[in-house]
């Protein structure tokens, strides 16, 4: 067995210290230049990444990615004969990390055929210190932990990890930290044609239930130039979409004392002229009607947009410390819709949460019946050790909170069928990234609703937008014919 070295454990006590805006926030430009032993280390070797959980997953993904073909490796879909397995956590979400544990069980064949494999995982899983004992005691095969805020380490990490053979643990249980010199350009991005670019990190909400403000540290924006140079190279490398990136993007600049900056970046965004712009996620309360106006104004700006909600039910907003009302959550919807009439919203909502009455629960049947979304990420409440929703005592049913759920999900599915129902006959615009995952003689993207679109093609139409003339609608996506041009 590896000797452990344990240079830093997460602390989700020490992780909620200093979050206020007095604390200093620090931009760096790092240095992610391998040196000459990795550089030679990783000539002709493979690596596997595995990502589980939200889009900041995937974008630290790329960023490790790129780090990893910079050494000479490359890629492959499966941990067999692998020499570098890594597996990039979510703990929003209990199944998410129990899948982990099932997944390691199958890493470990391919250590016990060739013990030099090197078995890590970083992400929001390894910010809980009661996570990564639980690694330390059953899974000793791992060689490396690394947290979400010390993710530029990853290369002084790795070569200390081989060179010393050593099981390391380094964890940083908050950080100030802003890196510029990411990689920006394809190498490493799961997609040539739509990016994730970040503007901020971290979140300062503290949601009852939820452990990503101690997980990602404190917010802290990246500054606008440096935002919109990378938006620029996307563009010159042929990239016709950026997601703009954050925990919560509406509160975007408030660290520099600017409430209004969103909309500000918005519109520069827009300016660079790339085809499309989306961004998430924004927290109802952050928003300004500013920002609406921006999304009115500019044609590249996809009208869309993920609303989370939570609950429709006061009492229950309050029990999760969301700091806004039903009420005020409605305005902001009447506010978006009346700038932008065509706006498609969707939005996250969970179910039995701590001792949810049932006429709570009609509060959010309700809520989503005036919205009228046009889909819903719909979740049956899950306790994160170390969130206060976790100590809440809970003496509502599971059976109850099953019903609750299916009740929910058919609402949502009808209001979702219906809107389906009126785009036959339609022609919209499509921006094209697959081919089909069910028939390889269809290609597959979204319109500017983000509603998935199908039509007969091949892999000619992939990064093209074209006109589509919708002829069939399902629930959650489309079938269309391509127009001619």
């Amino acid at each position: 067995m590896k000797e452990r070295r344990l240079v830093s454990l997460p602390n989700l006590k020490e992780a909620a210290k200093g979050r206020g805006l007095e604390s200093s926030v620090r931009y760096e430009k790092v240095n992610l230049k391998p040196t000459s032993f990795l550089a030679s280390w990783g000539q002709g070797k493979t690596f596997c990444i595995k990502t589980y959980g939200c889009q900041a997953n995937v974008r630290d993904s790329e960023i490790i990615r790129s780090m990893l073909l910079a050494l000479g490796m490359k890629e492959q879909d499966d941990f067999l004969g692998a020499n570098f397995i890594l597996f990039n956590t979510c703990a929003v979400r209990e199944n998410a990390e129990n899948h982990l544990y099932g997944e390691l069980g199958r890493a470990k064949k391919q250590f016990d055929k060739d013990n030099e494999t090197i078995i890590a995982i970083c992400g929001c899983v390894m910010q809980e210190e009661f996570a990564v004992k639980h690694i330390l005691k059953h899974f000793p095969f791992v060689s490396l932990i690394f947290g979400t805020n010390n993710l530029v380490e990853f290369y002084p990490l790795l070569q200390d990890c081989i060179q010393n053979d050593q099981f390391i643990v380094d964890v940083r249980s908050n950080s100030d930290l802003v890196p510029e010199g990411l990689p920006e350009d394809k190498t490493g991005r799961a997609s040539s044609i739509t990016a994730f670019v970040n503007i901020m990190y971290g979140c300062d909400k503290f949601c009852t239930y939820c452990i990503v403000p101690y997980t990602r540290g404190k917010e802290r924006s990246r500054k606008m130039e440096d935002i919109i140079a990378e938006v620029k190279c996307l563009k010159e490398q042929g990239y016709k979409q950026v997601t703009l990136l954050g925990q919560n993007v509406d509160a975007y600049g408030k660290d520099f004392g600017d409430e209004y900056a969103f909309a500000t970046l918005l519109e520069e965004v827009a300016k660079t002229g790339i085809p499309r712009v989306r961004f998430v996620t924004p927290y109802p309360s952050d928003f300004r009607t500013q920002v609406f106006d921006v999304m009115a104004k500019y044609d590249n700006i996809m009208p869309y947009m993920h609303l989370p909600v939570q609950s429709g039910s006061n009492s229950v907003l309050k029990r999760m410390n969301r700091r806004y009302t039903r009420e005020q959550y409605l305005e902001i919807v009447h506010e978006l819709k009346k700038r932008l009439p065509d706006v498609f919203l969707s939005t996250d909502i969970i179910v039995g949460f701590p001792n949810e009455t049932e006429e709570e629960f009609q509060d959010t049947l309700s809520l989503v019946k005036e919205v009228g979304y046009d889909s819903a990420f719909t979740f049956i409440f899950s306790p994160r050790p170390g969130t206060p929703a976790a100590r809440m005592k809970d003496e509502m049913s599971d059976e109850i909170k099953h019903k609750h759920f299916d009740q929910l999900k058919a609402l949502i599915d009808e209001l979702s069928t219906k809107r389906a129902e009126t785009y036959p006959g339609k022609v919209v615009e499509v921006l094209f990234e697959k081919v089909s995952d069910k028939d390889s003689t269809r290609v597959s993207g979204y319109d500017r609703h983000n509603k998935l679109v199908h039509v007969k093609g091949d892999a000619s139409l992939i990064g093209q937008i074209r006109k589509v003339r919708i002829t069939e609608s399902h629930t959650y996506s489309l079938i269309g014919e391509l127009l001619d041009e």
